[in-house]
């Protein structure tokens, strides 16, 4: 069994964490453009990195680690390519569940299953089942999500409740609408990280990042390492977050 490395010591002073990270994967497409290949090539080896970012995250201390694997404008893609992403996906999940569940990592998906094949959604369910007691580390893959449809989906069983009479109006807050969202059951995003070097959350965890630090890389995500992952942590402590209030 492998020597697990200790978390990344903090500064003198400095905040801990992030408890909570996520990640746009970028970059895979012109990864493969530049080195002459076809598109699928990144994404091949972009699954190869997602496997060493989790290690790496479990390693550095992350507790929950989210990675946007499939957006619902997605399906907008070549019906080739996006047949070859669900490929990978499947593969991954066969591949990849006994080692999530020896690292003690728990996996889960989120996003709309119903616009996923009956044959990964079932994938699905039995790692989620399959890594339930782990706590090392929470895995969450965004598949066939979208933040703007996961706010509308909250609003619409909000609004059914109170045409059933089961809810007034006026009790919704920001935190009952939260408890509607997909990622309910995540805690607060602390830091936001986008490879590739674009500069924007392409309608990834909307809501969620209303105080999420965000951090851009220009690595592409194949060659995202866990050196990448380091400084993006050391960056994040080098902020003060104040939420709205005046620096102490």
């Amino acid at each position: 069994m492998s020597t697990l490395a200790a978390p990344i010591p903090m500064p003198a002073g400095m905040p801990e964490g992030p408890r909570h990270v996520a990640i746009i994967m970028d970059g895979n497409g012109r990864w493969a453009k530049a080195r002459g290949m076809p598109r699928t090539a990144g994404h091949r080896r972009g699954v190869e990195t997602v496997r060493a970012t989790v290690r790496a995250a479990g390693e550095l201390g992350i507790e929950y680690l989210t990675l946007f694997g499939f957006s619902t404008e997605n399906w907008k893609r070549p019906l080739d390519e996006v047949n070859f992403l669900m490929g990978l996906l499947r593969q991954y999940l066969r591949a990849e569940l006994e080692t999530l569940a020896k690292e003690g990592a728990r996996l889960r998906v989120v996003g709309d299953r119903d616009g996923l094949a009956a044959d990964i959604v079932d994938m699905i369910n039995t790692a989620e089942e399959r890594t339930r007691a782990n706590a090392r580390i929470h895995v969450s893959i965004a598949l066939n999500y979208g933040g703007r449809a996961d706010i509308v989906q909250a609003a619409q069983r909000l609004a059914t409740a109170v045409a059933q009479g089961k809810l007034a109006p006026e009790a919704i807050d920001e935190d009952m609408l939260e408890g509607f969202l997909l990622t309910r059951d995540l805690p607060e995003l602390d830091m936001l990280i986008r490879t590739g070097g674009e500069q924007r959350i392409s309608n990834f965890l909307l809501w969620q990042s209303a105080y999420t630090e965000l951090v851009f890389t220009n690595a592409l995500w194949p060659d995202f390492s866990k050196a990448d992952l380091e400084h993006a942590i050391a960056e994040f402590r080098r902020r003060e977050r104040r939420y709205g209030a005046v620096a102490g």
